[in-house]
């Protein structure tokens, strides 16, 4: 099978929508390239991405999510807090 045939045969298999994302990202400067690359890669398959939270960091994402469910968010004053704790 020659390349070309390969691509063709590739694109078929492809929706118009992720066709068009794929033909925006190509116009992108090479680092967002990478990063829309390394989405998508995650998103196919999730199962080979590099990072991988913790149990601890998943209980924090649940209770973050619930927190914005009932519209508790953090004041100024904790986000400060959070970026020094963070920030080591």
């Amino acid at each position: 099978m020659s390349a070309n045939s390969r691509r063709n045969r590739y694109y078929w298999c492809m929706t118009k929508l992720l066709e068009q994302a794929i033909e925006k990202v190509k116009a992108l400067p090479e680092p967002d390239q990478d990063i829309a690359a390394e989405f998508l890669l995650g998103f196919a398959d999730p199962e080979g991405q590099k990072y991988r939270l913790t149990a601890e960091q998943l209980r924090e994402v649940e209770l973050a999510k619930q927190e914005a469910q009932s519209d508790r968010f953090a004041t100024p004053a904790q986000m400060d807090e959070m970026w020094r704790r963070f920030d080591r």
